[in-house]
């Protein structure tokens, strides 16, 4: 079930896209706005900062929130990490625990690609909507399954920890839209892997994945 600041995010999402606040103009202030939506200001914060990541708006301090949807984010124009961690050290954190957690599913005969169905088919629904909220919400779930899915309890504990540091790093690609598209296909490739039962084509596709995200927002990062 959603948070109350995806749905806020989703709302806001929804009146950026109809025209409501249009782009290049600046959101209201925190009290209209979150009485406009009828959450709290600290549940405002988590959802303007979800759609900062998502390359839907920018943070000028003492200017305001400007509506930036649709154009081009710049490799040296990512937002800040709320909680303060380089995205680097997070896509680096991730590169050594997602890809063995991949690899570890298709060496296991007893699970089914149902749910990564289920997730892949929303994801790909949101994204040829740009509903970049949902999108981003599915591509979590994506991985929190890979991991969890590893049957080792301390990879999916781990990811559940640091689940808000991994959820900004999975938003930012998505601030790029002419690239949108890559993040279903290497979803798509890494089940394809572990469908087919491959470990070693799995943490492959795994890594593949986790360096084009990167490198989609400029990053690059040291592959232990």
């Amino acid at each position: 079930m959603p948070s109350l600041s995806n749905i806020a995010a989703q709302n806001l999402q929804s009146l950026i896209a109809d025209g409501t606040y249009a782009v290049g103009k600046t959101l209201p202030g925190q009290r209209e706005l979150a009485e406009t939506l009828g959450i709290s200001r600290a549940c405002l914060r988590e959802a303007v900062s979800m759609l900062e990541a998502l390359g839907l708006v920018r943070s000028h301090a003492g200017k305001g929130v400007f509506v930036t949807a649709g154009t081009e984010r710049k490799s040296d124009d990512i937002p800040p990490n709320p909680n303060g961690i380089r995205p680097e050290a997070i896509f680096q954190f991730r590169f050594v625990l997602e890809p063995a957690a991949a690899s570890m599913i298709a060496a296991d005969h007893r699970w089914n690609a149902e749910e990564f169905e289920d997730i892949q088919t929303r994801l790909e629904a949101a994204l040829h909507g740009f509903d970049f909220v949902t999108a981003a919400q599915c591509d979590m779930e994506f991985h929190r399954a890979v991991a969890l899915l590893s049957g080792n309890e301390v990879f999916s504990s781990v990811v559940e920890r640091y689940q808000s540091q991994v959820a900004y790093s999975l938003q930012l690609p998505f601030a790029n839209p002419k690239s949108i598209r890559e993040t279903a296909d290497e979803h798509r490739a890494v089940i394809g892997a572990m469908t087919a039962r491959d470990p070693a084509g799995a943490r492959r596709a795994m890594q593949t994945h986790l360096v084009r995200a990167a490198a989609r927002i400029g990053i690059r990062f040291f592959q232990p």
